[in-house]
């Protein structure tokens, strides 16, 4: 828990300095997010018209120790029917069974429902291939689906699945890093 905290305050510390490159008037979001062995915060910004850039922290205790920081740049499109963005992702690993990183592709996608409009459901995923890696990570991906409910226009509130595996070059191979349910919080502003 000491050490989450501390990379959290190293994300929120990040997130701000994102905001105040991205300008007063951007569009942005910070979420949260809890499971049975894990905690998740992220931070987003528009930095211009429909091209976000974010970044994020997930510590998880699923089986072992991992650390898995992220920083994304995505093209995105959000109105009353979807919300997607599409892009490239760096994740480094920091696990009890290897180190490393890579660039990755992947994005997300939420479908709005027409006779619940504040109700979205959707996922994410993003792979990173071992073409694009250093250290111990060979390859490794992040995959998930939630079911988000708009509180109001600036707070999601939502319930979902992940999972995070990670393959490393050493002795230890494939690993799931992270996997269970999970509920957030987003705020827009």
């Amino acid at each position: 828990m000491k050490t989450f905290v501390k990379h959290l305050a190293t994300a929120s510390v990040l997130g701000g300095a994102l905001f105040v490159a991205a300008g007063a008037h951007a569009a942005g979001s910070l979420d949260l997010n809890l499971g049975a062995d894990a905690m998740q915060f992220e931070a987003a910004a528009e930095i211009t018209q429909g091209v976000a850039l974010g970044g994020g922290v997930i510590n998880s205790e699923y089986r072992e120790d991992a650390t898995i920081y992220h920083a994304q740049l995505l093209g995105v499109q959000r109105n009353r029917e979807r919300d997607v963005g599409i892009g490239a992702r760096w994740t480094q690993f920091d696990t009890d069974y290897g180190d490393g990183g890579g660039v990755g592709l992947g994005g997300y996608g939420y479908v709005y429902l027409p006779q619940a409009p504040d109700v979205s459901l959707g996922g994410y995923g993003f792979y990173t291939p071992g073409i694009a890696t250093s250290g111990d990570l060979d390859d490794g991906y992040e995959v998930g689906v939630r079911a988000r409910y708009a509180f109001t226009p600036n707070v999601d509130g939502y319930v979902g699945l992940r999972q995070t595996t990670a393959d490393f070059d050493n002795r230890h191979g494939s690993r799931t890093l992270d996997r269970g349910a999970q509920v957030g919080v987003r705020l827009s502003f």
